[in-house]
């Protein structure tokens, strides 16, 4: 349906367009009176814009106060459950109402919002591509016991180490934005919670692999967190082109803000340098890995030098262990083991050897350094691969089959005209029949040209790829490239 069509449709249906964000309760956009007289249903429009830019991506559903009370086993706060894809509201309808007619119920109202205008996240209506937030089962934990206590600081998810858990980073982060999308389910923690993959985000070595997004949303500071490798498979981390536009940049799923992560990589650097945290160097080489693919691509002065610094950090990490080696072969050649077999001494310098090691240590990283940039990558490369050979293949099916369907009703028309013929010259008050034989032996010809050619046809049974291009440009109208 074209963008005009379906804004006359909402012109006819008369709906108010709603602002992002909105919140309201029963119709249009949410029923009323369902399942018992009395039970509202709320609704929220979210921020995304559908890609003809009239009516939102995102919405979500909220149950009835009533029904939230006994979801919630009757909690004092009255927190109520949302729904974030008409999936999940057919699913609980059809857990909670087994007999009630689904169909019917989204009937009775409209899914689709319209929007009151465009999306004020710079213009960008075009919804990002991002790993969706995953739906958290809805388990009752350890930690609900305490659900109508405000007063005491605990982490959604169990997790002790949770910085939720710290009164001084909780301040800092206060007060905390209003989200009943993903903070509303049950064992999922904003503070420790990947928002991208739902997994627990890791504190050691200074929590270098995950952010905190420390954007304020208005109403507050949004504090979700995610796995930094998750954001740079998802596009939403480092240096991102097409309509993203990111530039060394964290883009948050949840408020659509972004933070500078510039100074999240000299933060990096810091931790590598710190005589408090030991890390070894191969931890050391993954923390500056990371912040190089975040660096890597950016157009910032800042961080371009940043970039050199952590690339130089990550040669000399390298060299170290590279001397290591060195002076371990050269005790090995030391040895008296090893004169006594009478092996020859060279007299080659060890700091020749080192240098050596060095320039040709700087080649691999120049050739390589953007190899785990590369790997983080390599899953989405392969699901968009795969799509598309399952796109190509699902159009492939579809030519395919209307061709041999139009063959099959080809030659069916022929032997009914053949069994006509036939019936015609069996009538016993018949005078000329040289006409029907020769049309009798016409149709007969055509018959086995038509099979001749359906016999090819069946070779596409093999893929278009192995059928021979003469019977895909005859028989289904397609011309292969050489």
């Amino acid at each position: 349906m074209g963008r005009n069509k379906i804004f006359e449709k909402l012109s006819e249906m008369n709906l108010r367009p709603a602002a992002a964000d909105e919140t309201g309760e029963g119709l249009p956009y949410a029923p009323e009176n369902w399942p018992e007289p009395g039970d509202t249903w709320g609704w929220k429009s979210g921020k995304r814009l559908q890609t003809n830019g009239l009516c939102f991506q995102d919405r979500y559903l909220y149950l009835p106060l009533r029904l939230s009370q006994t979801e919630n086993g009757g909690s004092k706060r009255k927190q109520r459950h949302i729904f974030a894809s008409k999936l999940s509201v057919e699913r609980f309808i059809k857990t909670t109402f087994p007999d009630a007619d689904v169909n019917k119920f989204f009937a009775s109202f409209t899914w689709r919002i319209p929007a009151a205008q465009p999306s004020t996240n710079g213009g960008n209506v075009v919804p990002i591509a991002a790993v969706p937030l995953q739906q958290i089962p809805q388990a009752v934990g350890e930690y609900d016991s305490d659900e109508g206590r405000t007063d005491i600081l605990k982490c959604r998810a169990g997790n002790q180490m949770c910085d939720s858990l710290n009164f001084g980073v909780a301040i800092k982060y206060s007060p905390p934005m209003s989200c009943d999308i993903c903070c509303s389910e049950s064992g999922f923690c904003r503070a420790c919670s990947c928002i991208l993959c739902c997994k627990t985000v890791s504190t050691a070595h200074g929590g270098y692999s995950y952010i905190k997004c420390p954007v304020n949303a208005g109403a507050g500071i949004c504090g979700h967190v995610a796995h930094l490798e998750c954001a740079l498979r998802s596009s939403l981390a480092g240096t991102v082109g097409k309509s993203i536009g990111l530039d060394a940049e964290y883009h948050c799923r949840r408020c659509d803000g972004r933070t500078d992560l510039v100074s999240h990589v000299e933060r990096f650097v810091q931790i590598c340098k710190s005589i408090t945290v030991d890390l070894d160097d191969e931890i050391k080489k993954k923390v500056l890995d990371l912040g190089a693919c975040l660096l890597r691509g950016s157009t910032k002065p800042a961080a371009k030098t940043l970039l050199n610094s952590v690339e130089l950090a990550i040669s000399k990490l390298k060299c170290v262990t590279n001397g290591e080696t060195m002076k371990k072969k050269r005790k090995r050649d030391d040895s008296p083991m090893a004169h006594s077999e009478g092996l020859p001494h060279r007299g080659i310098d060890p700091m020749e050897v080192t240098m050596n090691e060095i320039h040709s240590d700087a080649r691999l990283r120049e050739e390589f350094n953007d190899y785990h940039s590369r790997s983080l990558k390599l899953d989405a490369e392969i699901d968009d691969i795969l799509v598309g050979l399952r796109n190509s293949q699902e159009l492939e099916y579809m030519v395919a089959k209307e061709k041999l369907k139009a063959q099959k009703l080809n030659l069916k028309n022929l032997y009914e005209q053949l069994d006509s013929v036939v019936s015609e010259l069996e009538c016993p008050n018949l005078t000329q029949s040289e006409p029907l034989y020769r049309s009798i032996r016409e149709l007969k010809e055509q018959i086995r040209r038509e099979i001749v050619k359906f016999e090819d046809m069946k070779k596409v049974a093999s893929g278009f790829g192995m059928t021979p291009k003469n019977i895909l440009k005859e028989h289904f109208g397609l011309q292969m490239a050489d």
